[in-house]
């Protein structure tokens, strides 16, 4: 199995890193103004991915906040996967071709699937399934609607069109630094036999070691959001943790 990849993310809206609480846009925190200073800290802490989310994107169903994800792409020396707000192949060609190295798909997934799978067919691993689930189904326009839709049934019959990699978030963890949920993701990872990425709960360095013990399973890394911003610890200690298991 591969390394195990921190991914601490940049949530942008109105061009500033915010911080939702589980998806909710009345809930916000703001904690830095410029979304490249950010992944420059991150970078610095050593970071080889950054997570990047268009939380207007993701509202407005179009590209909004680009100019800030392609400053990050072309200046830093990092792989960038964004998503929020990608609905056409024009919106997947313009990042792929910009310099971003992993485009994420969500909504579509559910509301346009004749499109996710050819850009799957024709983009293979750079495109990245987002599958956010509450209560195990697939939710959807910025986490806004629930779908009828099962995260295991999708994820098996995406990994057939050709994904490879997806990334699994629990509402209802994320923003709540309430632990990840490790049994939801490893279920992902094995009904799909894919690379499964943990989003949501991650509170301290041990539930890092938790979700990296799983990388057997197809658990191939951990997004980080809150628990950084709020300093429950930096970068470099979940470098460090991980580096002695």
């Amino acid at each position: 199995m591969s390394e195990f990849i921190l991914y601490p993310a940049i949530d942008m809206r109105d061009g500033k890193c915010v911080r939702l609480v589980q998806g909710d846009y009345d809930q916000e925190t703001i904690y830095g103004d410029s979304p490249l200073e950010m992944a420059t800290l991150f970078v610095n802490e050593g970071a080889k991915w950054i997570h990047l989310v268009d939380l207007d994107g993701a509202k407005a169903g179009k590209r909004v906040n680009h100019d800030h994800v392609l400053a990050i792409a072309s200046s830093l020396d990092v792989h960038v996967q964004i998503g929020g707000g990608i609905r056409t192949e024009e919106d997947v060609d313009f990042y792929l071709s910009n310099g971003v190295s992993r485009v994420i798909l969500g909504s579509s997934a559910v509301s346009n699937p004749v499109f996710v799978k050819k850009m799957l067919a024709k983009y293979g691993e750079k495109i990245a399934i987002g599958i956010d689930a509450r209560d195990g189904f697939v939710s959807t326009e910025g986490w806004l609607e629930t779908s009828e839709v099962k995260a295991e049934e999708l994820g098996k019959e995406l990994a057939k069109e050709g994904a490879e990699v997806f990334i699994f978030t629990d509402i209802q963890m994320d923003g709540m630094l309430s632990g990840p949920n490790v049994e939801s993701t490893v279920r992902l990872a094995e009904a799909t036999g894919k690379q499964v990425i943990a989003s949501g709960g991650v509170s301290a360095v041990a539930d890092l070691r938790q979700l990296s013990k799983q990388s057997r399973l197809g658990v191939s890394g951990a997004i980080i959001g809150k628990a950084l911003y709020t300093k429950q610890f930096t970068l470099a200690e979940a470098f460090e943790g991980l580096s002695s298991i």
